[in-house]
């Protein structure tokens, strides 16, 4: 939504190279990792149900297509998967108008399809995580549907609703002039009951009032429901939405407007009041009540690393283990002072939490687009993977980054299915464009994603060259840099418990830093994020990291595979490298 069993430990490796006293460093490290919740350094895959695999033919993905490839992902090495919404909905959202929490929407399957993949997924050792949605119901819902029936239906406070404004004899207004992300007043009259409902999303999403208890203990025995059938936790939408001002006051305008056509507003009143953190605590608690170290994660956008981190509960550690770090994928332009500083703000100001870091998801055009210049999308891909999969942060993938699919947005408003896409043409296009289905493979022209040629989005061009099966067979591929990555995370002690250390601080075009193991190893990364070459020298030894021997891990391009010397190391644009460091025996 706009918004604002994982695999288990890999036995520690006691590598050749380690004298004794480094290997009783790796050994207690070790007792360390095994402490850890298997979520702690992660590899997170989000699944669009809609575009993922179509296992009977209608057009649209389901559970038992996501089934029949989880041999894929084992293979690209994830730990979890994380579906977007598949249960039943009117689908005017696509599943974030949810109808009944408690089963699956027959698109997608069964109930019995679900547990058959969550029983597959955790054969493979891949956890399955939920997404969901507390802010708001569909208008279909029965709550809301009764909700909706009568001012003295017992749920009707179970959503937010006022009388508006009324002045002599005009029409009863809207009670203020808080704006729906999709277009429009967020206030929709109702008929039946003489009121307006709040809907700070599409009309058909009314809010739900989270200052009734009620409400709480409904969601949260829905949350109950799926981790009685073994979800390994959640991800929790637009959750900074919870709470609404209870004055309903106006919120400031900023001056212009947006891509709808509304006056732009500073949402002091509709996003990340600070009651949300009481119920978040709440959850927390309700959610530690089971075993396997559940986990909830949070969409999260926020405006600074200070506001992240009381999405952790701060020195506490009580609200949400992972609220996703939008500050660091997000910026949108290759610049490695500002990756340096937002990097650093999150290893250091977040109480020692654990960083979640994501680049891409359903909802936003993908990094491909967003940081490429046209020229050398493919190199600067493999840039923010190494980024994204050597930081001391959980990682998160969306289908399709991995191979480098690009955003393909629709031409023609007539073409366009996302209902902000709709209200918003031409200035907002939508997020069609990133939800495109997976492309497997050249069987079809469905890209192997289904047999119907009708897809509920149409398959790009581009699948011919850009699918699973010629990016597996190519071993310099953009989805076989992904899996090397992967491996060198289980592979690396400093890439699972290293430390963070950066170097070459000064440097506005070169992003450097190590990871650095408790036996003294480390693996550096550099990464040229200019389009220009660039010729950097390393001095680990003035960052405290002991002298060792250097070996190249992942070169792109290759040729840097070549370096022996940290004292002069020449960088293509668009360059990436990581190589170890190994701790030198005496």
């Amino acid at each position: 939504m706009l918004n604002s069993c994982s695999r288990a430990l890999l036995p520690w490796l006691v590598l050749p190279w380690l004298a004794l006293p480094a290997q009783a460093a790796q050994a207690a490290a070790a007792d360390a990792l095994a402490s850890q919740p298997w979520w702690q350094n992660a590899v997170i895959y989000e699944i669009y149900p809609r575009s993922f695999q179509d296992s009977d033919g209608d057009g649209t993905g389901d559970l038992r297509g996501i089934t029949q490839r989880l041999d894929y992902l084992q293979q690209l090495g994830v730990d979890a998967i994380w579906i977007a919404p598949m249960y039943p909905s009117p689908q005017v959202d696509f599943g974030y108008d949810i109808s009944d929490y408690e089963n699956v929407d027959p698109r997608y399957g069964s109930l019995a399809d679900f547990d058959r993949l969550v029983l597959e997924a955790g054969k493979r050792h891949i956890r399955v995580i939920l997404d969901m949605v507390l802010n708001h119901t569909s208008n279909q819902h029965p709550w809301f549907l009764a909700s909706a029936s009568s001012r003295s239906d017992p749920r009707h406070d179970w959503y937010i609703w006022s009388d508006g404004r009324r002045d002599g004899g005009a029409p009863p207004a809207p009670p203020n002039n808080w704006v729906s992300l999709f277009g429009g007043s967020a206030w929709q009259w109702s008929d039946a009951v003489g009121q307006f409902y709040y809907h700070q999303f599409y009309r058909q999403q009314p809010d739900l009032n989270w200052r009734n208890p009620a409400v709480e203990q409904a969601m949260f025995d829905s949350m109950r429901f799926w981790l009685d059938r073994g979800v390994a936790g959640f991800r929790l939408d637009a959750i900074t939405c919870l709470f609404e001002d209870e004055r309903l006051r106006d919120e400031p305008a900023l001056g212009g407007v947006n891509a709808q056509g509304d006056p732009n507003l500073d949402h002091v009143y509709t996003n990340n009041l600070p009651q949300v953190h009481d119920t978040i605590r709440r959850l927390r608690a309700m959610v530690a009540g089971y075993p396997g170290d559940r986990v909830l994660i949070g969409e999260t956008y926020l405006p600074d690393t200070a506001g992240l981190d009381q999405w952790y509960g701060g020195e506490r550690h009580d609200e949400l283990q992972l609220p996703m770090d939008m500050l660091v994928g997000f910026t949108n332009r290759l610049d490695a002072t500002l990756f340096r500083r937002r990097l650093s703000e999150l290893y250091t100001q977040v109480h020692g939490s654990q960083p979640l870091l994501v680049f891409d998801n359903h909802d936003n055009v993908r990094s491909w687009d967003r940081y490429g210049d046209g020229v050398h999308n493919a190199q600067i891909a493999r840039l923010i993977a190494a980024l994204l999969l050597t930081s001391k942060a959980t990682a998160l993938l969306y289908q399709g980054e991995e191979l480098g699919q690009p955003t393909t947005t629709p031409t023609r408003i007539e073409d366009v299915k996302d209902p902000i896409g709709i209200s918003g043409w031409p200035r907002e296009k939508g997020r069609d464009g990133e939800r495109t289905p997976m492309q497997w493979d050249t069987s079809n022209a469905q890209a192997g994603f289904s047999t119907n040629p009708k897809t509920w989005l149409p398959v790009p061009d581009n699948y011919r060259r850009i699918n699973v099966r010629s990016e597996l067979a190519d071993p310099g591929s953009l989805l076989n840099w992904h899996r090397r990555l992967i491996a060198l995370r289980r592979s690396e002690p400093a890439l699972r418990e290293g430390r963070v250390v950066m170097l070459d601080q000064g440097n506005p075009s070169v992003l450097s830093y190590a990871r650095v193991a408790a036996d003294g190893s480390a693996v550096l990364v550099v990464l040229n994020m200019s389009p220009d070459a660039q010729t950097i020298a390393l001095d680990p030894g003035a960052a405290g990291i002991a002298a060792g021997q250097l070996r190249s891990l992942l070169a792109s391009p290759d040729t840097l595979a070549r370096i022996r010397s940290l004292k002069r190391i020449r960088l293509p644009a668009f360059a990436a490298w990581v190589a170890a460091l190994r701790w030198k025996s005496s």
